[in-house]
């Protein structure tokens, strides 16, 4: 297998994708590879019935709040991993699957590696799932991280 120069983590920055970015930031520590940590907001039409429609954020103030997200989620989580690779943080808004695999492309990116969160039944069929949507339609090889049981029991006592 080659090695990988440049790995695509996608994160929700929730504790159920803390896995997926750990993994793909050791692989990248053994391979000498970048990461990129990206983020994707759901774009502010989206969150129509969330918000009244005259008090929709702006869309630079939603990505300045989830930039300074990432880099705290990053700081607590990964700081043991992070010196001496190179990674960048991203954040933009779209529609979650289609933007990690636009990015992907655009990026031209060895390998994704994120989390599944897990979901089966009912839930799994109303909501989806954006890691397998991703394996399903990229280009490039995808490592799907499921959570330690650990993580999934503490998920579901919240």
């Amino acid at each position: 297998m080659e090695k990988l120069k440049k790995i695509l983590a996608p994160t929700d920055i929730s504790e159920l994708s803390r896995a997926g970015v750990r993994r793909a930031l050791e692989m990248a520590k053994s391979d000498g590879a970048e990461v990129i940590v990206y983020h994707v907001v759901r774009h502010p039409i989206l969150f129509h019935d969330e918000f009244p429609s005259a008090d929709l954020p702006l869309i630079d103030d939603i990505i300045e709040e989830r930039k300074k997200l990432l880099e705290d989620y990053m700081k607590r989580h990964f700081a043991d991993l992070t010196p001496g690779l190179k990674v960048s943080m991203i954040v933009e808004m779209g529609i979650h699957y289609r933007a990690i695999l636009d990015k992907a492309h655009r990026e031209n990116v060895d390998l994704i590696v994120m989390s599944t969160h897990g979901r089966t039944g009912l839930t799994h069929i109303l909501i989806g799932s954006v890691t397998e949507r991703v394996v399903r339609e990229a280009l490039c090889p995808v490592l799907s991280i499921r959570p330690s049981e650990a993580t999934m029991k503490a998920r579901v006592a919240a």
